[in-house]
């Protein structure tokens, strides 16, 4: 679930690995608007843009359908501190820095950094973990002060954010850049100016060092000077500040610093059963980037990660240098449908009857686009089963509903004749939004949790209808386009939730608070980029399909290691008294929910809705059996217990069985908005841990 401060509504929300037939792979563009492809985004207005056969929703493709929608901002964003021509960057790690009037810290890794009165400030967190938390907050070690009045982002990539320093009469006193994974802070001088550090450097060498509590800061100057806590700096001359490793050498830091990252790029490739993921840091040389545990088992051999470790709150970080972090994940299907053809006649029969009780039985469709989109969804699953059980009428039944359902959604001009039920495209934020708004969906928190529940129900009921797909089109592909655009549109950022550093996306879209960007949900974004594949393929869109697959084999695993099944050894979860972290941000880690402190809560948004593709949680029988005894304490008559239920029966055959026959006597009041009776047996039925 999104971090929203304002929760009104009590929020009950939030296959098996296979090759590709087929080998997919795409290189595209930078993070960001109105810029060239592999290209810095800046506020520049001379910009353009250069096409590539991967890129997802170009200019011309989406420009007549964002043109058809209404044009209306439901909630203005504050940008204040935000260039002139920039895409607004809601969902990202360094949102704080640009929306509300007051800045907050973010956390490139390694480090934390944030704006003060007249510069910034930044330096290594301090990890402390304890029972229900594992914190590493804003360490504003070293505490620059630029004389500025002000500060703008102006410019920011894949994995690269650049702040402008200004004085008060509005001038340009330098630039800082940050960058995901970099142990590197720059701060390069517009003018020639004496700066303060408020830390000590003393000389080592051709560098300088300065010690804060244990942590060790060196610092190396090109063309300017050093005394004590003062940097003069000549006109375009550079201070370049890092965190040494506890385990590491100043000395090999200070060679790379010089190296300024002015940049980045991404490429990704999904290969047979594999997919990589591949960020380059763009410098004139070498640099240092410090790889997160989910990297580090599949880093590529070209990398040396000899440099030293870095203690975060998701693990140690290895440092690596070289310019290119490449790795490797298991592909996760985007499975959209269950395989019956192996239930027995019995369960065929059971199924018919629950399927036609529950189609008979489907309430009338939420307005928002969160509990709307899950009623989608539960109707598409009703309809698949019903054609899979050769239930001719209840399949029509369901079918015309959500065929009605989804053409009111879809068309264009929907909002200017009804209030609900209807999407605007916001000139200001950049992206689509559902005019009747739900957990802060105006302010563009959980667009991939609501809008992926309604790519996939459109992508099941076109599958075998291009009748379907074409009247869908025109809004569906925004809202796909609001979550996966790669091509620099100047309509939508460029993967508006996605990090492809942290492997995983981000939930809120301003990000007002003080420990960063943060998601709840890991499963329902492993369920929103298998609703984008599913539209992809129903639509034609390779790019977009490969881009879906991607994310959604990325997500997946980064689920796993950091939500439902992290690694326990490390160091950082000595001290922690759960076995799942259910809400994770730039700077803490909580066993906590937006929304409830139960502990079915706890696990329960970790695994709904139970797509057919969440047989990617399989894989650890004992672990399951202790995330679901911590959540349930045996007692699945509780909210979430369906899902809890279905998450069990990953763990073997016998927890299956068990599961199934708990299942089939669950009171119907335990049973979700967004599931059915009869898709919960049927996913029990079907899914076999065995071979």
């Amino acid at each position: 679930m999104s971090s929203t401060l304002d929760r009104k509504q009590l929020c009950n929300r939030k296959g098996l690995l296979r090759t590709l037939i087929v080998t997919l792979s795409v290189a595209i563009g930078l993070t960001g608007c109105s810029a060239k492809n592999d290209q810095k985004v800046t506020s520049r207005s001379d910009a353009t843009t250069q096409a590539t056969s991967g890129e997802v929703f170009p200019k011309d493709d989406i420009a007549a359908q964002v043109q058809a929608m209404p044009h209306k901002t439901v909630k203005a964003l504050v940008t204040k501190r935000l260039a002139d021509g920039l895409i607004p960057p809601t969902n990202r790690w360094f949102s704080g820095l640009v929306f509300g009037d007051t800045p907050q810290p973010v956390f490139p890794l390694p480090l934390s950094f944030g704006l003060t009165e007249s510069g910034f400030a930044f330096g290594q967190p301090t990890v402390k973990t304890t029972e229900k938390n594992i914190a590493g907050g804003f360490q504003p070690d070293i505490r620059v002060d630029t004389g500025a009045k002000s500060a703008r982002v102006s410019s920011y990539d894949t994995l690269t954010v650049t702040i402008d320093s200004i004085n008060p009469d509005g001038e340009l006193l330098g630039r800082t850049t940050i960058a995901q994974g970099s142990p590197f802070v720059r701060y390069a001088a517009a003018a020639s100016a004496a700066i303060q550090t408020g830390l000590t450097f003393a000389p080592s060498g051709d560098f300088w060092t300065a010690r804060a509590g244990d942590v060790t800061y060196g610092l190396v100057v090109q063309d300017g000077s050093v005394s004590g806590a003062q940097i003069e700096l000549e006109k375009g001359g550079s201070a370049t500040w890092f965190v040494v490793p506890p385990d590491g050498s100043a000395e090999t830091l200070a060679k790379l610093a010089s190296n300024a990252v002015i940049g980045s790029s991404l490429s990704y490739q999904v290969q047979g059963d594999q997919v990589r993921t591949s960020l380059a840091y763009e410098s004139a040389g070498g640099t240092a980037f410090a790889a997160m545990p989910h990297q580090q088992e599949a880093l590529a051999v070209s990398a040396n990660c000899g440099l030293g470790t870095y203690p975060s709150i998701y693990g140690n970080l290895k440092l690596c240098s070289g310019n290119d972090l490449s790795y490797s994940t298991p592909v996760t299907a985007p499975t959209g449908s269950l395989d019956l053809s192996k239930i027995s006649d019995s369960q065929r029969e059971q199924l018919r009857a629950s399927v036609t009780e529950d189609v008979a039985a489907t309430p009338a469709f939420p307005a928002d686009t969160y509990f709307g989109g899950k009623a989608l969804y539960r109707a598409a699953m009703l309809y698949q089963l019903a054609a899979q059980l050769n239930l001719d009428e209840p399949a029509n039944q369901i079918k015309s509903k959500l065929v009605q359902e989804l053409t009111k959604w879809t068309e264009p001009q929907g909002c200017t004749n009804r209030a609900a039920f209807c999407f605007v495209y916001d000139d200001q934020a950049k992206g689509v939004v559902g005019l009747t708004p739900s957990f802060g969906s105006d302010e563009f928190n959980d667009h991939h949790f609501h809008y992926g529940y309604f790519l996939y129900a459109a992508g099941v009921v076109a599958a075998d209808d291009p009748g379907l797909t074409k009247r869908f089109a025109p809004v569906m592909n925004l809202l796909a386009a609001d979550l996966g655009s790669t091509a620099n549109n100047g309509a939508f950022p460029n993967r508006r939730t996605f990090d492809a550093y942290a492997g995983h996306s981000w939930a809120s879209g301003t990000s007002p608070f003080a420990d960063g960007n943060n998601q709840e949900s890991s499963s329902e974004a492993v369920t929103a980029w298998t609703g984008l594949a599913l539209w992809a393929k129903v639509s034609g869109n390779s790019a977009l399909e490969t881009e879906a697959t991607w994310m959604l084999s990325t997500e997946a695993q980064a689920g796993l290691a950091y939500w439902t099944n992290f690694d326990d050894s490390q160091p950082v979860y000595s001290g922690y008294g759960h076995r799942i972290v259910p809400l994770n941000w730039g700077g803490k880690r909580d066993y906590a929910t937006w929304f409830s402190p139960e502990p079915a809560a706890m696990l329960g948004i970790l695994v709904i809705p139970m797509s057919p593709a969440s047989t990617y949680l399989a894989g650890d029988p004992g672990r399951i059996e202790a995330n679901v005894a911590e959540a349930t304490g045996g007692k699945f008559d509780q909210k979430f217990g369906d899902y809890l239920l279905m998450y069990s029966a990953l763990a073997g055959e016998k927890q299956r069985e068990a599961a199934l026959a708990t299942a089939e006597k669950l009171d119907g009041k335990w049973i979700d908005d967004g599931n059915s009776r009869s898709y919960m047996l049927a996913w029990m039925m079907s899914t076999s841990t065995e071979g």
